[in-house]
């Protein structure tokens, strides 16, 4: 490439970062408006539900907020779910557990599932005891997503039998929206958006080295927005799970506010709850003994975009410029990925525990002192964070939107910093200085929050109402779009 090119594309790119950071410090002073008036809204919220009734297709915030009752109503809809791949044991991303755990739920409180998903290539698929959850599975394409025009082939065949359907469920592009144009009670969850990851593309950029070559991530992901502005209104109606992804729904993707809706993930929360003696035998366990005063946690993919690098580092340099931090701490880090490897490098200062089943991952959580979350990947509502909080733990993680606007937007709960070492290193310090008595009672703080907003009962009762307001159902009895 010439000089004179390099130069025109270096003006170009700077250009565009000012334009984007421009407008993540605008989404940012936004939140930061949104989250200084909570109790005000919620008394007007209060006011109103005491004297007329609230529309939920135009509700403005979370849904999660809102109080549905627990007995599962008179109505039991036949519900369609597309998603690419049903969660195997402990392989699983956000988006398959996301899947598992709200169409479970549903499936207990009576209402018939059919899930189109592709079959496993190296393992059994697994069972439940539910008569009303029915599996429709197809050979993956060669990229490993659903083959839609079998998939779709299946759904009308069901679609046809006994009653059609009366709600459709995809999660992000299970079903793609070409064929999505024409159904007016279909929901999609999106567990991502191009342009959350322009965020990510900057941080990208801003960490690598500079014998690394130049990403041109930038340049495509703008051309991937413009793409999803145009294909997202195919879709009926569009559930965000976190209240950022929402504002770049209506804002910047300019879909109708009445058919957006946000829901946040919620965990199950019989299973991620405080238990001190599960979480001394686990740390029993694995020789995590009494002396060390600081018990760090980790767990997901260990990989690039889930900010592994910049952990590795910013301990790296704390345990070797701190005797005492050294001496006292050790991080427990579960799950797989090429970093894998690397923390094993840090000594007796870090236990790779690899991928664990759910039961174990639960016990992890009660054995910690803090959970940590350095992700760089900005969207999304990441499930490891809301499962730490309901076991009772603080949380710490990356200042990006999804997590700041939604999961830890006050110091009660927890601790932030910018993806940089030196913002992680100091953040880590002041852990470290706080010590396991400003840490537990953060964790009760978290717990309550979490308990408020982020269980799978709160998250199953959102989706269930919506699912009841956006059916096809000519005779119903009672408005289930009304609060």
């Amino acid at each position: 490439m010439a000089k004179d090119q390099i130069v025109i594309f270096s003006i170009r790119c700077f250009c565009l970062v000012t334009v984007l950071l421009s407008a993540f410090s605008f989404v940012s002073v936004l939140y930061w408006f949104q989250c200084s008036v909570p109790c005000y809204s919620k008394s007007q919220m209060i006011l109103q539900k005491q004297y007329q009734p609230i529309n939920l297709l135009s509700f403005p915030s979370a849904w999660n907020h809102l109080s549905f009752p627990s007995k599962p109503p008179p109505k039991h809809l036949k519900i369609a779910l597309f998603v690419k791949k049903w969660p195997d044991r402990s392989h699983a991303g956000g988006l398959e557990r996301h899947a598992l755990t709200l169409h479970l739920a549903l499936a207990k409180r009576g209402h018939e599932l059919h899930v189109f998903t592709t079959s496993p290539l190296n393992s059994t698929f697994p069972r439940y005891p539910l008569s009303n959850l029915y599996f429709h599975l197809s050979k993956p394409t060669a990229a490993g997503y659903l083959d839609q025009a079998l998939v779709w082939k299946l759904f009308h065949t069901q679609n046809s039998t006994k009653k059609p359907f009366d709600v459709v469920h995809t999660e992000s592009v299970g079903l793609w929206h070409a064929r999505s144009q024409n159904l007016t009670n279909l929901a999609v969850t999106w567990h991502g958006i191009a342009y959350e990851t322009i965020h990510t593309d900057i941080i990208q950029e801003l960490l690598r080295n500079p014998e690394e070559p130049q990403a041109y991530a930038l340049t495509e992901r703008v051309n991937k927005v413009v793409e999803e502005v145009r294909f997202f209104p195919d879709y009926a109606h569009h559930v965000a799970t976190s209240d950022h992804a929402g504002d770049v729904l209506k804002r910047i993707y300019m879909i109708p506010e009445e058919r957006v809706h946000i829901i946040l993930n919620g965990v199950d929360e019989e299973v991620f709850k405080p238990d001190a003696a599960k979480g001394k035998e686990f740390k029993q366990k694995f020789g995590v003994t009494e002396s060390r005063l600081l018990v760090l946690g980790m767990a997901g993919r260990l990989v690039k975009d889930k900010g592994h690098p910049l952990m590795f580092e910013a301990l790296k340099q704390m345990l070797k410029e701190n005797d005492t931090f050294r001496e006292n701490t050790v991080v427990l880090v579960a799950g797989d990925g090429p970093w894998g490897p690397r923390y094993r490098d840090l000594g007796a200062n870090a236990l790779v525990l690899g991928p664990l089943e759910q039961a174990q991952l639960a016990r992890l959580y009660n054995a910690i002192d803090i959970f940590v979350n350095p992700t760089i990947r900005a969207q999304g509502l990441d499930h490891t964070l809301l499962e730490a909080m309901l076991s009772g733990k603080p949380v710490m993680a990356t200042r990006v939107a999804s997590i700041t606007g939604s999961v830890i937007v006050g110091k009660e709960t927890g601790y932030i910093f910018s993806p940089t070492v030196l913002s992680l290193k100091n953040a880590l310090y002041r852990v470290w200085e706080d010590g396991r008595g400003v840490l537990e009672k953060k964790g009760q703080a978290a717990r309550q929050k979490g308990l408020q907003l982020f269980t799978a009962t709160k998250m199953a009762a959102a989706y269930e109402r919506l699912f009841l307001c956006i059916s096809n159902d000519e005779n119903r009895m009672e408005d289930y779009c009304q609060f």
